[in-house]
């Protein structure tokens, strides 16, 4: 998996991309931005998207913003990227005086912050890469007017404002700066001859990251990581050397490293990313480190589904995935074996298979630079997903046992708490549109600042459905918008669901509370759409499986379900007062 280079970026570009999606994107900046447009042009082909591009005239970032009637507005972006350099900032901050050098970060911060509440759109902010200028040295870091200082305080107070405006994400071309080295990210000739700041090499280093946000926005992201065991997790193989000379632990030489890839994993775990394990090995013996070596970092309770037997790789990631029902290209499987990685790029459609260095002390800084793992959102809910899915493992096992499947969907007990939306809830509703792809059936993206829109409006009724069981509790697992038409009219606005509790009905259950809502507030009819993704196949005849009929509308796919002819779906969930 190694990154392309500029020149086959601008190839990309000479492809057939009529059939790929296309997103609007505008790219502003202070400096020479031609070459930079044509690499993330280029990466989008790669991701599997087209970019319509506005691309501002060089210098123009403050009178795009500032003025109304400028292209920017009027080409109406759904990303606008920003890239102010640290270069101009110096050239600015050289003409103060050194009073006034003190202020040279909120100055920016303030423009930042007025750019971001000037448009709705998700806005991408390239931060500060450090310039050096030697003037005071090390000392820098305690006079307040250095302009060490400043950039340091400007790339600190970014990061805080972020948190403060929903639409605001930080591109990190400082850390990549860091990961790269200055002399590699900038060349000096060419930026005096051209005002390009990003050397040739750099640039698609600076797209991919750029994407990476874009990706993370339209709900193209990974949300699970399956790790080989021997020679990828510990040093050795544990079936021939046993538990005691495996080599893992704190202490010098390789085990260091492979303790510190553990850790690596175990904070991604933290994070919500979800660990599975894929090993050619006896399950017993496979799970021997986890449960009794004193050095291991992760622990059973880390792994939601734990896959050790002889069989073929690419079948058990297969397996893998029946279980967590989610996509291949949501999962990156780690493996230090050439072939085992080859087997399963061949056979497993759309996975990650990253091309590990042979040395394991090499993985780590790789895989850093790969940077795997980009999301837009982050909630406490996150870090209950390893025992959701481990609690889903749990479940498949007992159906196994059920020939009978409303007999199982009985046995497992389930209840919904149903409540509209809350300020508990908002930041997990608006992740859901985010993150859901499949079972979603219209993929509309909300922020968090929408989803308050929405529960203030009484144009909008919204619902949020939990789902547990006797092995455990789901969470917020379903979200339903419906918008007021008319007085007789409803229409489903958003209506996804998380693939993890697919087939337990919970769609009748959904419905069920959805016409209930319509009676008792007098609507005759719910209206729903189908908007077709390259994800949401599998709700494709969604709507005429619950007994929608189709109207006749061309280029759209709506369906109405009249409420007098209702009658109410077969569940075994009950509905449950809210806690």
């Amino acid at each position: 998996m190694e990154i392309s280079t500029f020149k086959e970026l601008k190839k990309n570009l000479k492809k057939e991309l009529n059939e790929l999606p296309i997103i609007k994107v505008a790219l502003l900046g202070d400096n020479t931005t031609q070459f930079l447009a044509t690499a993330i042009q280029g990466i989008a082909v790669e991701r599997g998207y087209k970019i319509e591009l506005f691309e501002a005239d060089f210098n123009q970032v403050e009178r795009q913003f500032l003025d109304p009637t400028s292209e920017l507005y009027s080409f109406n972006a759904e990303y606008v990227i920003v890239f102010q350099s640290t270069h101009k900032l110096l050239s600015n901050y050289n003409k103060k005086t050194i009073e006034d050098q003190k202020y040279i970060a909120e100055e920016r911060l303030d423009f930042i912050k007025m750019i971001s509440n000037s448009t709705d759109c998700n806005l991408i902010y390239f931060n500060y890469p450090e310039i050096e200028d030697s003037v005071f040295g090390s000392y820098a870091n305690k006079v307040e007017s250095s302009f060490t200082y400043q950039i340091r305080k400007l790339n600190f107070e970014l990061m805080n404002l972020s948190q403060e405006l929903h639409n605001l994400f930080i591109c990190d071309i400082a850390a990549l700066q860091n990961k790269l080295g200055r002399d590699m990210m900038f060349d000096s000739s060419v930026y005096v001859t051209t005002e390009m700041l990003l050397s040739i090499e750099s640039l698609p280093y600076v797209a991919s990251r750029t994407m990476d946000i874009i990706c993370a926005a339209l709900g193209k992201f990974k949300k699970c990581l399956i790790l080989d065991l021997d020679n990828t997790m510990w040093g050795g193989i544990i079936g021939d050397d046993g538990l005691e000379n495996i080599q893992i632990g704190h202490h010098l030489g390789i085990g260091k490293a492979f303790t510190e890839f553990q850790q690596w994993a175990k904070k991604l775990k933290n994070r919500g990313i979800i660990l599975a394990v894929c090993s050619k090995n006896n399950e017993d013996t496979a799970k021997e480190p986890f449960e009794k070596h004193p050095e291991m970092v992760l622990k059973l309770d880390d792994i939601s589904v734990f896959v050790a037997n002889w069989e073929n790789k690419a079948d058990n990631i297969k397996n893998i995935q029946s279980i967590l029902n989610i996509g291949f290209d949501s999962m990156v499987f780690l493996d230090d074996n050439p072939f085992e990685r080859s087997i399963v790029r061949e056979n497993v459609q759309g996975i990650t298979v990253p091309e590990l260095p042979e040395d394991p002390s090499a993985y780590l800084e790789y895989l850093y630079g790969l940077n795997l793992f980009e999301t837009l959102s982050y909630s406490n809910a996150d870090a209950d997903r390893t025992k959701q899915y481990q609690v889903e493992a749990k479940r498949v096992t007992l159906q196994k046992n059920f020939t009978n499947e409303s007999e199982f969907l009985e046995s497992l007990d389930m209840f919904s708490v149903v409540k509209p939306f809350d300020k508990f809830d908002t930041p997990r509703v608006s992740q859901l549109t985010q993150r859901s792809n499949q079972f979603n059936l219209r993929t509309i993206r909300y922020t968090e600042a929408d989803i308050k829109n929405i529960s203030n409006s009484t144009k909008y009724q919204s619902f949020s459905f939990t789902l547990s069981d006797k092995f455990g509790d789901n969470g917020l697992i379903c979200v339903i918008i419906l918008e007021k038409k008319s007085d007789n009219s409803i229409f489903i606005d958003t209506w996804l669901m998380s693939c993890r509790v697919l087939k337990r009905g919970m769609e009748h259950f959904t419905l069920n509370v959805i016409v209930n809502y319509a009676k008792e507030n007098g609507f005759k009819k719910v209206v729903g759409e189908y908007i077709a993704t390259p994800k949401n196949k599998m709700v494709e005849n969604h709507y005429q499986n619950l007994g929608f009929t189709t109207l006749n509308e061309e280029g759209k796919n709506f369906y109405e379900l009249k409420i007098n002819n209702y009658s109410k779906k077969e569940s075994f969930i009950k509905k449950q007062n809210k806690k």
